[in-house]
């Protein structure tokens, strides 16, 4: 019926099942739910003073500030930890600051996000060159 590419991440020389392999999309939604909860929060009891038009927009900054401090320190964010998933570079090494702020300036815009590819990447993970894997 069609072509067969393979498991999701076999492209990349990832594993197919366990850690290392491609991080399911469920998860991923999961994890961006939990931070962007977590971000609502943040903004609308210390920075919005009780004003949620105010909360929605300094959620972005707060998300974009934990993003890139959890993402390129310690590869992944509170969602994602708690999900047990991390994001790593194309190679499998530590994904660069400039490549984070990148990755996650994309994915606040939301449609590079929704955009995948056969693996299951959003286009924000590859033009920041990254991957969410299990951990």
């Amino acid at each position: 019926m069609g072509v067969d590419f393979g498991y999701r991440g076999k492209r990349l020389g990832l594993p197919e099942e366990g850690p290392g392999a491609i991080a399911p999309l469920g998860r991923r939604f999961g994890a961006i739910f939990i931070d962007w909860s977590l971000c609502m929060v943040i903004a609308y009891g210390l920075l919005a003073r009780g004003d949620q038009q105010a909360a929605g927009n300094w959620a972005l900054g707060v998300f974009l500030l934990m993003s890139a401090l959890t993402v390129g320190t310690i590869g992944c964010t509170p969602g994602k930890r708690l999900l047990g998933l991390r994001v790593v570079a194309e190679d499998g090494g530590r994904l660069g600051f400039g490549r984070v702020i990148v990755r996650t300036v994309l994915l606040l815009l939301v449609i590079p996000a929704l955009v995948w590819d056969r693996d299951g990447r959003g286009l924000h993970d590859r033009l920041g060159r990254a991957v969410q894997v299990r951990m």
